[in-house]
């Protein structure tokens, strides 16, 4: 649960700083309200000269700028706080990002995320900034007025006692409409980012399908909600603001009423003493007054939070990593035993996955669309946490091994690798986890058949590409995916049929590469084309996230499923 007082409390040292400004805030307050009443009745009633003054109006200067610098104080201790607060959730949210599954990562909008993390904790700034701040300066400097109004005139108190209670109540009715209204505008703020990023992102496909204006009418509807949700805010603040003036400027009033008559009809209460009350009513008032906008925008806050918390509840744990090590040479023994993963609480699962994977063998799995063998192969790659069993790697969990060790051996060639923007050599050097030379760079790219390509563009590996790889086609993107492994090395390579789709000279390219990347590793392979894994060690058949059977390919073609996939392709071909 991400609670704000928790992470409040956490900052004791700023906290007692806030206090000891707001007293002695309040303490310059009360000096500059006793020393310009003192200075303004002695002048004009009982005719001081001006020379007699000068040490008033010397110490009335010296608390206005006392009462200046500790606003100043409380308003950077709370910026201060506000600050490392906002530095520790976007590093907290960044690491959950980074260190998530696969399957949390594919969760959501990108847009939406990115919102969360700027706009969502930016408002949780104003929490620390303004609402705490407040809370002290109205707890303290209040108090202080009113222990002096009262002391040195008791109507004036009544009165205080009487019509001051009236704002707290009202910020408390009006304080959880601002929060629930805040959480509905930062999600019409989320979902407006993310649809606004994701049509630019498909804006090429979208015209291509010409659902473009369709698409430019879902953004209009979106921004318009989030127009709407955010003057809802608006509106509230504003009828806090009138409320609040409403309130205070009618017991301010009260209280000059009383003061008024009491000085000029029955003539009983001295002007010093009505002048002190006139000045520091305003000031009583106004700390609640401010109090008030401060707790409208601290539920904000805590609407920002509740999103941030939801976000954050969207979010798989990553898997836990722990001391084992692995041989970074020999690839290791993988054992699935009652093994299971569900996506969410109704959703696709693999069930009771039992399986052991030697060092060196070339395993497949094979099966009909949306049998789970996509979802399998992100779980032995560790993407996936195991929701039922467990995974054991050379006889231990998995989880006794660190993340990056375990990473580190492991290739996964998808059909779809990402590449980043930048240049080929850079997205080749992605595969190495130690700092790599140029020559390393081509090597590699002669093993994956990328070299010829390369050697064609002018700028050779220092070639821009786009995001995602714009600009090369589908088997030069594959080829850099290779290029990656053949410079990583693993000891456990997963691919994900890299070359469907391919052409068939591509594809031949491809095969020999993948062929040769398999020689020193464990091959798990997802199989779309049957054709490319009949010499596999074992060929494991999944039906409804089950392993329904497993054998060679000659074992296989006597069980019906397999031999009937096999017939089709063989059809098909």
């Amino acid at each position: 649960m991400l609670k704000l007082k928790e992470m409040a409390k956490k900052q004791k040292g700023n906290l007692i700083l806030l206090g000891v400004y707001a007293f002695f805030s309040g303490a310059s307050i009360l000096g500059q309200a006793y020393l310009f009443a003192t200075i303004i009745d002695g002048v004009f009633l009982k005719g001081v000269p001006f020379s007699d003054i000068t040490t008033l109006l010397a110490g009335l200067l010296f608390v206005l700028f006392a009462r200046t610098l500790f606003n100043y104080l409380i308003g950077k201790t709370g910026i201060k706080m506000a600050s490392r607060v906002k530095r520790g959730l976007r590093q907290f949210l960044l690491r959950t990002y980074s260190n998530t599954t696969l399957q949390s990562s594919i969760h959501g909008q990108s847009g939406q995320k990115v919102s969360v993390l700027l706009d969502a904790v930016d408002k949780v700034d104003s929490y620390f900034s303004k609402y705490i701040p407040k809370i002290f300066q109205a707890t303290i400097i209040p108090v202080l007025i009113f222990i002096v109004i009262f002391f040195e005139h008791v109507p004036t108190g009544v009165i205080i006692l009487i019509t001051a209670p009236f704002i707290p109540i009202y910020m408390v009715v009006i304080g959880f409409k601002t929060k629930d209204k805040s959480e509905e505008q930062l999600h019409k703020m989320a979902a407006f980012s993310g649809k606004f990023l994701d049509t630019l992102q498909g804006l090429t496909t979208l015209k291509l399908f010409g659902h473009s204006q369709k698409q430019k009418e879902e953004i209009r509807k979106s921004s318009l909600e989030f127009r709407d949700a955010t003057m809802d805010v608006l509106k509230i603040a504003f009828q806090n603001s009138l409320i609040l003036e409403f309130v205070s400027m009618l017991s301010i009033g009260l209280i000059a009423l009383e003061v008024a008559i009491r000085m000029i009809i029955f003539q009983d209460l001295s002007f010093y003493t009505g002048f002190l009350m006139l000045i520091l009513a305003p000031e009583f008032y106004n700390k609640l007054k401010e109090l008030g906008s401060a707790f409208h925008t601290g539920k904000g806050s805590i609407g920002a939070a509740n999103v941030i918390e939801e976000e954050l509840e969207n979010t798989f744990a990553p898997v836990t990593w722990g001391e084992e090590h692995l041989d970074e040479k020999t690839p290791p023994t993988i054992v699935l035993s009652k093994a299971g993963f569900r996506y969410g609480d109704a959703g696709f699962s693999l069930t009771n996955i039992n399986l052991v994977i030697h060092p060196y063998e070339n395993v497949a799995i094979v099966g009909k669309t949306g049998s789970g063998k996509t979802t399998l192969l992100h779980v032995l790659a560790g993407l996936f946490p195991l929701t039922a069993g467990k995974i054991l790697i050379n006889g231990n969990p998995r989880d006794m091994y660190k993340e990056e060790e375990w990473f580190g051996g492991v290739s996964y060639i998808s059909q779809s690798p990402y590449l980043f923007s930048g240049t080929i050599a850079e997205n080749i050097a992605v595969g190495s986890r130690h700092s790599t030379t140029m020559e390393e760079i081509e090597h590699a790219g002669e093993k994956a058949g990328i070299a010829e390509v390369v050697r064609s563009l002018a700028d050779g590996y220092d070639t821009k590409i786009g995001e995602v790889g714009r600009g090369l086609s589908g088997g030069e993107k594959q080829r850099i995916a290779i290029a990656r492994a053949f410079l990583k090395r693993p000891s456990v390579i997963l691919f994900d049929e890299p070359t469907t789709g391919l052409d068939l000279y591509t594809e031949r390219i491809l095969q020999e590469s993948l062929d040769e990347l398999s020689r020193n590793a464990t091959v798990i392979t997802v199989a779309h084309r049957l054709h490319t894994i009949q010499r596999a060690d074992k060929i494991m058949v999944m039906e409804d996230g089950k392993i329904i059977t497993a054998g060679t390919h000659q074992e296989l073609l006597n069980h019906a499923l397999y031999k009937r996939m096999v017939s089709v392709q063989q059809g098909g071909a």
